[in-house]
């Protein structure tokens, strides 16, 4: 499983303009099972991703479409980990090794 940190490094101005092919962006990773979390950080200076993918590389290259990495608006960090322990409502996410 990933957390993905997206970092905007330019205005709101520009995000703001990139917005809805961004959100397209998200519904097709929702749609593939890919993304399973998201929304915009408080303050709004960027966004946080829950995902599940096969490989970091495989995942670097489905957040490399974003429009808001190919346009140089954001940056993403990925940090990869292994859930553990979930409440019920997301115990769905654990893999059963545990």
């Amino acid at each position: 499983m990933y957390l993905v940190l997206v970092n905007y490094v330019k205005p709101l101005s520009v995000i703001d303009e990139l917005l809805p092919a961004h959100r397209e962006f998200l519904e097709a990773n929702y749609r593939a099972g890919i993304f399973l979390v998201s929304g915009p950080r408080e303050p709004r200076d960027g966004g946080v991703i829950l995902a599940r993918a096969g490989t970091r590389e495989e995942l670097a290259g489905i957040l490399d479409q974003d429009p808001f990495v190919r346009e140089g608006a954001a940056k993403c960090e990925i940090i990869e980990f292994k859930a553990t322990r979930a409440g019920k409502a997301l115990a769905i996410l654990l893999d059963g090794e545990c």
